[in-house]
């Protein structure tokens, strides 16, 4: 049974996330306020945290900035419709997906399960490395080495980059990005596509603003440098 923390400050919103997830076969633990968040989150192994971006006091995306830099755990984030700040700063501080506000229930257990297929996939992979561009990807150990350099990506940084280095020279859409990250049909923002894009490269690029690595081809998508 995959456990999920979920965290919200509005009992009535926490409660029936609760009773939709449980409904669905989830272990469900909740938190109301960023500091109960990360204790639960510190004192147990979570399959995947759920959580919203306004929480008085200690905000969700303080809370996703500290689990991230503690753990890999997958970060989904509720947001309200009007904040796309929020959104793309969630995604820079390494969350994996995020539902904008209202939303069904049925939504957020369709992203849920999709996190968990993700997770599963990246444990069943073999044992294997590819190199390239200055590169190694131990796929088993989901290490990246840049150079000579060990660097941390997040889950979704780690198979963005897997899905463009397989490929070196094809060029993906937007769309198809965002499909092969959340294993599912994409109907959300394709900008979010832009900002997992630009974490990556700021840790594999010697300079981000000029990518050597990961070109983007104009009005089309990006691509891995076939070198």
């Amino acid at each position: 049974m995959s456990k999920l923390l979920v965290v919200d400050d509005e009992r009535d919103i926490l409660d029936t996330l609760a009773f939709a997830l449980q409904r669905e076969g989830f272990d469900v633990v909740t938190a109301e306020t960023g500091p109960d968040a990360l204790k639960r989150a510190r004192a147990a192994i979570f399959d995947v945290v759920i959580l919203d971006v306004m929480l008085p006091g200690t905000s969700g995306l303080d809370v996703c900035r500290t689990l991230r830099n503690e753990s890999d755990v997958p970060i989904l984030l509720l947001t309200a419709r009007d904040a796309e700040v929020d959104r793309v700063l969630g995604l820079e501080l390494g969350a994996d997906d995020y539902v904008t506000k209202p939303f069904s229930t049925a939504e957020l257990v369709s992203r849920v399960r999709a996190i968990l297929r993700r997770r599963e996939l990246d444990r069943t992979i073999s044992t294997s490395e590819i190199t390239i561009a200055g590169l190694a990807i131990d796929l088993d150990r989901h290490e990246v080495v840049v150079e000579g350099r060990a660097v941390r990506l997040t889950p979704s940084e780690f198979r963005l980059l897997r899905l463009l280095a397989e490929e070196p020279g094809r060029v993906f859409t937007r769309a198809q990005i965002m499909e092969h990250l959340w294993r599912t049909p994409f109907v959300g923002d394709a900008r979010a596509c832009d900002t997992h894009i630009s974490n990556l490269r700021r840790k594999i690029e010697h300079d981000p603003t000029h990518p050597m690595r990961i070109e983007t081809v104009r009005e089309v998508g990006y691509r891995m440098a076939p070198r």
